[in-house]
């Protein structure tokens, strides 16, 4: 909570950074180190995001997301739960190659080796929080909607710009929890 308003400044400027493609992706990696440094309990900047040595990681950044989407689809294709197992089993690959600055495939092994026999906690939660907060979006919209439909409308867009703040809390959580028993990581 203490990174709410940072979050949402972050999430509205890297919104605003779409169209300018290097500069996005530098700034989609400054999102990523917002949520490992909340896993850290550290207090965050929006402004963090623009930071240049976030661009340094572009070419990993794009292996890793190769790497794992691709790993995803041929896991798709065998009945579809293999799919869903490899995007968690290496859900934490970017924060990895991020915080740990590892090799992209190293950041993939340690992101399957730190989520093993966790997969299952880790959908649950997150299939528990999103339905929680799908139905309080409904509900504040239900209600303003009987006050005025602009009313449930604004509360409804409220409602849903505060998910992204307590999606990020939840990754860096899990990325905290999961990330505790690692050893300090080798430079590369």
């Amino acid at each position: 909570m203490k990174n709410i308003v940072s979050l949402i400044l972050a999430a509205f400027l890297w919104v605003i950074t779409i169209w300018i493609p290097y500069l996005n992706v530098g700034t989609t990696i400054g999102i990523v180190s917002i949520i490992v440094a909340m896993s850290k309990g550290s207090i965050v900047s929006p402004l963090t995001i623009f930071d240049a040595k976030y661009r340094r990681y572009i070419g990993e950044f794009f292996l890793v997301l190769a790497f794992v989407q691709i790993g995803t689809m041929i896991g798709f294709v065998f009945m579809v739960v293999p799919g869903i197992v490899i995007s968690i089993a290496w859900g934490q690959a970017i924060y990895l190659l991020v915080d740990k600055e590892l090799t992209p495939m190293e950041a993939i092994k340690v992101s399957n080796q730190i989520t093993y026999g966790k997969k299952w906690t880790i959908v649950l939660g997150t299939l528990i929080l999103a339905i929680v907060l799908v139905v309080i979006v409904f509900i504040l919209g239900f209600i303003g909607g009987l006050i005025a439909e602009s009313v449930g409308a604004v509360l409804s867009f409220l409602g849903a710009v505060a998910f992204l703040p307590i999606i990020m809390g939840a990754y860096a959580h899990i990325y905290a929890v999961l990330t505790q028993q690692l050893e300090p990581a080798p430079h590369a």
